[in-house]
């Protein structure tokens, strides 16, 4: 599995956390300096089943700073993608990537459904 994630981020480090003390084998990936790319982004949310709109965070400083909350609606896939693929804190986190799931945020009960826990 993939392990998306900022290291300062209290979030990322408790689904880390869940990761490492349920023996989880994942490899690390810093969404800051190592940022997904419009196409792995656009995989990943195929993957999810989720809308477009759950991959933004949209309680960082950079959301809310671009003025987001207005823009994006008039904006199309391709156009959010790419914008997401700038940023790597404009990429809700942690995103745990496997073969046949992939998870944005962290929610416990997902997490522990998806991983058979």
């Amino acid at each position: 599995m993939l392990f998306i994630c900022y290291p300062g981020c209290s979030t990322c480090k408790k689904a880390q956390a869940f990761l490492d003390e349920h023996k989880a084998e994942y490899t690390i990936r810093n969404i800051k300096t190592e940022r997904p790319t419009a196409l792995e982004l656009a995989d990943w949310q195929a993957k999810s089943g989720l809308p477009l709109k759950r991959f933004f965070n949209t309680s960082g400083l950079v959301y809310k700073n671009l003025g987001l909350k207005e823009k994006l609606g008039g904006m199309t896939n391709e156009e959010q993608l790419e914008l997401l693929a700038q940023d790597g804190m404009l990429v809700k986190r942690p995103i745990l990537v496997a073969d046949d799931f992939v998870l944005v945020g962290f929610r416990l009960a997902e997490w522990q459904k998806a991983l058979e826990l």
